[in-house]
C-alpha cells in the first residue's frame, strides 16, 4: 500500500505540475507585459521550485565524454562489457588512438547499492580516469527487473557479482568500494583468498564503509540495530505496483531511503530550496545551476530487492557478523585473515554522520594476514560522508593518496620487495602535504630494487608517472 500511495500521489500532482509549466511558459513570453516584473519573477521561481520537489527523477546520465591526460583531451566511450540482470559492468574506454599504447592499472569501482544510482560516483570516476583503466558496477533499479528473469538478489548474490567481475577483469585488478559495498567487497576478497583464486584483487580501498558499526555509532546505525527484522519488513518493504517491469517484486523503495536521508538533515534541505527561490528571483544563475545539478542526482533513487536489504540490515547492523567472525557466504565462513595478496587502504571522513570514525578502519584488525607495510589508513579532515568520494577534497587530498597506493603496489608486486616490519600508519594532513615526494623518488626505486622495501604511503612516495603492465616505468 505504501508504494501504491506514493504512485497515486505522483499521479494526483501531475495536473498541478502541468499548470506550473504552463504558467512558466506564459510568463516567459517576450510579448507578455508582466514578463520581467517582480511579481513574474516570484511566480516563475515558485513554479520551478514546485516542479523540482514534486517531479520524478529518472536515472541521470554519466555525462563523462572526455578526460585530460598529459595535456591531451582524450574522448571517453561508455561500454557495457558484462551484463547481469541486476548489474552491468560499465567500462569507461579511453580512446587508444589518441593515447597510444598504455598499461594503466585496472580499477573496479563498486558503487553503493543503497538507493542512489551509480552515477552518484561521477566525480569519483572522473578523478580516476586520467591514470587508470576504470570499470564500475552500474546497478539496475529492482523495479525494472521482471520476476521471471531476475529472480532473487541478496547479499550473497552481491558478493558473487563482485567475484564474477574480478574474475572477468583478470589478475592485478584494484578494487575500490564506496560506502555500503565495503562489507561485501571485503567478504569477496576473503572468499577468493580462501580459494586461492588467481584473480583476487591486487589492492582493496574501502571508503566510508560500515565494517564494524559498533564503533562510534551514528543515527543510521542505531535505528538499524534497535528495530527487529520483522519491523523493517512490515514498515519499509513494499511490492512493486502494476505498470513497472518488476511488478509484484518485493523491494525496499528508493523513495523510503531518500526520505530517511533527507529527514536526517531536513533543515539543510529546506534552506537549500529557499535559497534556490531567492537566487531565481534575483537572477543568480550560477548558484541556481549548482543546486539543480546536485538535486538532479540526489533525488534520483532506485529500489533495492527486499532480500538484499533485509539480509544487509541483519548481517551488518544487527549481528555484526563480519567483525564477529560469524559471517557466512553460501555456507562458507568468511575469514578475512586469509587475505594475504591484497593490499588494504581505508578512507574515512572526519564529519561522516553515516559511517562513524573507526567503522571502516576496523578492516585492518580483521585482515591480520596482510603485510603491515601494505595497510594504509587516512582520515580526511573537514568532510562528511559525501565528501569522501566527491568534491574538491576528494580530488586534491584523497584520490592522490589512492593513486600512489595503487602505484606502490603495482611496483612492489613487480620487484617482490620484502615487507617492512612497521605498523600501518595513519596519514597526517599537513606533514603529508608539505612532504617533497620528488626528492625521495630516486631513493625509493633504488631501495626497492636492492630488496630493502619501498615504504610507499608509509613515508616514501613510490614510482610515479606511466607504468607498463608489470609495474615498470613506461618508456
Amino acid at each position: 500500500m505504501q508504494y501504491l500511495a506514493y504512485e497515486m500521489t505522483h499521479a494526483m500532482l501531475a495536473p498541478m505540475r502541468l499548470g506550473a509549466r504552463i504558467a512558466r511558459r506564459a510568463l516567459e513570453l517576450p510579448f507578455n507585459p508582466f514578463t520581467g516584473t517582480p511579481i513574474a519573477r516570484n511566480v516563475l521561481a515558485a513554479c520551478e521550485v514546485f516542479e523540482n520537489v514534486t517531479r520524478r527523477y529518472g536515472k541521470p546520465e554519466w555525462g563523462i565524454s572526455e578526460t585530460r591526460l598529459d595535456g591531451l583531451v582524450v574522448p571517453i566511450r561508455e561500454e557495457v562489457v558484462y551484463s547481469k540482470p541486476f548489474c552491468n559492468l560499465l567500462h569507461f574506454d579511453r580512446d587508444t588512438a589518441v593515447l597510444g599504447k598504455r598499461y594503466d592499472p585496472k580499477v573496479l569501482i563498486v558503487a553503493p547499492m543503497s538507493g542512489h544510482y551509480a552515477t552518484l560516483l561521477r566525480g569519483t570516476v572522473d578523478a580516476m580516469l586520467p591514470e587508470h583503466d576504470v570499470y564500475i558496477t552500474d546497478w539496475v533499479d529492482a523495479r525494472d527487473v521482471p520476476l521471471v528473469t531476475g529472480g532473487r538478489f541478496d547479499l550473497d548474490d552481491f558478493i558473487d557479482t563482485v567475484i564474477e567481475f574480478l574474475q572477468f577483469l583478470g589478475p592485478q585488478t584494484h578494487i575500490i568500494a564506496v560506502c555500503q559495498p565495503s562489507v561485501p567487497v571485503l567478504a569477496a576478497a576473503a572468499v577468493m583468498a580462501g580459494r586461492d583464486d588467481p584473480c583476487q584483487p591486487a589492492s582493496m580501498t574501502l571508503m566510508g564503509g560500515p565494517i564494524d558499526t559498533r564503533r562510534n555509532e551514528t543515527v543510521v546505525n542505531k535505528l538499524a540495530g534497535e528495530k527487529s527484522i520483522e519491523w523493517f519488513e512490515r514498515n519499509v518493504i513494499s511490492y512493486v505496483p502494476l505498470g513497472n517491469p518488476g511488478f509484484m517484486r518485493k523491494v525496499y523503495p528508493g523513495f523510503v531511503q531518500l526520505t530517511g536521508f533527507m529527514t536526517m538533515n531536513l533543515d539543510r534541505h529546506i534552506n537549500a530550496h529557499m535559497d534556490l527561490f531567492k537566487h531565481l528571483v534575483k537572477g543568480d544563475h550560477e548558484p541556481a545551476a549548482a543546486h539543480r545539478e546536485f538535486y538532479e542526482e540526489y533525488l534520483a533513487v532506485m529500489d533495492l530487492t527486499a532480500e538484499f536489504y533485509l539480509q544487509t540490515v541483519r548481517t551488518v547492523f544487527q549481528e555484526h557478523a563480519l567483525p564477529n567472525g560469524t559471517m557466512l557466504h553460501r555456507g562458507e565462513k568468511v575469514d578475512c585473515s586469509r587475505i594475504r595478496q591484497t593490499a588494504l587502504m581505508t578512507v574515512e571522513g572526519e564529519r561522516d554522520d553515516i559511517c562513524g570514525l573507526g567503522q571502516t578502519e576496523a578492516a585492518h584488525d580483521l585482515c591480520s594476514g596482510i603485510p603491515v607495510d601494505e595497510k594504509y589508513h587516512y582520515v580526511q579532515p573537514g568532510v562528511g560522508h559525501y565528501g569522501v568520494f566527491n568534491g574538491r577534497r576528494w580530488r586534491t587530498e584523497i584520490q592522490p593518496r589512492i593513486r600512489e597506493m595503487i602505484r606502490t603496489i603495482q611496483f612492489k608486486r613487480r620487484t617482490a620487495t620484502k615487507s617492512v616490519s612497521l605498523p600501518y600508519r595513519k596519514f597526517t594532513d599537513d606533514r603529508e602535504r608539505q612532504f617533497d615526494w620528488r626528492a625521495v623518488e630516486a631513493d625509493t626505486v633504488k631501495a626497492a630494487k636492492n630488496g630493502k622495501g619501498a615504504k610507499g604511503l608509509n613515508g616514501v612516495k613510490p614510482i610515479s608517472g606511466p607504468v607498463d603492465m608489470n609495474g615498470e616505468p613506461a618508456e
